[in-house]
């Protein structure tokens, strides 16, 4: 008898334990509740910068030919940029055996070894990339490409920065109208991560340097410089009381 009560008394005594247990629990996940919101900012960022990509091509039978003829002309180019405020990059250095498909022999056969290299060339001015266009317009072995304005790091820092908070706000707003449904308020920001995107630069394709007449009839066309559109994201999750 004496056992039975002892046993029906720990049973008891463990239910009581696991009820104050989950009690406990259900108070503490309550406490801690959190909500998932998303959070936008759109804005725009000016264009600052216009640039332009020479391309050096050159083929000859010769590999070590062709690829001093092509180092010669970036020397060339170079040497003249350094007397700009520019700023240069180079974006392809390569050299590989060129072949084409011959129709009466009907395969590919090898013409020689091409040499590329590509410099990239931004200034802040749009009369400074002219100027070079204008400087190397019919140079045999040049070729222009990628003629484009764009929205510099240091202009679009700040401006995503700022955008970013922004987006903080609209996050927070959001999750405070959910919370205040429930008759709840929101606390802390316990995590959140942020997706950036913008419009593409504009790329009007060159196949080739043209006449300083004819350059300039492009650029008087109107290269666009409308601003570059921004949108910025964030995934946010706030704690709710």
């Amino acid at each position: 008898m004496k056992k039975t009560l002892i046993w029906i008394a720990s049973v008891i005594g463990m239910t009581a334990v696991l009820t104050l247990g989950l009690e406990y629990f259900t108070k503490f996940n309550n406490s801690n509740q959190t909500i998932a919101v998303s959070g936008e900012c759109l804005t725009s960022a000016p264009k600052d910068r216009t640039a332009i990509t020479l391309h050096i091509k050159t083929l000859d039978k010769s590999a070590a030919v062709s690829m001093k003829r092509a180092s010669v002309k970036a020397e060339e180019i170079t040497k003249f940029l350094k007397t700009q405020d520019v700023e240069i990059q180079t974006t392809q250095f390569d050299s590989y055996q060129k072949t084409e498909w011959d129709n009466n022999l009907q395969k590919s056969i090898e013409i020689g070894i091409e040499t590329n290299i590509a410099l990239e060339v931004s200034a802040k001015k749009i009369e400074i990339i002219e100027v070079i266009l204008s400087k190397f317009a019919g140079m045999t072995d040049v070729y222009s490409e990628n003629l484009r304005m764009f929205t510099s790091s240091e202009t679009m820092k700040p401006i995503i920065e700022k955008c970013l908070g922004t987006a903080v706000e609209n996050a927070r707003e959001r999750a405070t109208v959910i919370a205040k449904s429930d008759g709840k308020k929101v606390g802390k920001m316990i995590s959140a991560n942020f997706i950036q995107t913008s419009t593409e630069d504009e790329i009007r394709p060159m196949n080739m340097l043209r006449s300083t007449k004819a350059e300039s009839a492009l650029f008087s066309g109107g290269l666009s410089s409308k601003d570059t559109d921004l949108t910025v994201s964030i995934g946010a999750v706030f704690e709710i009381k």
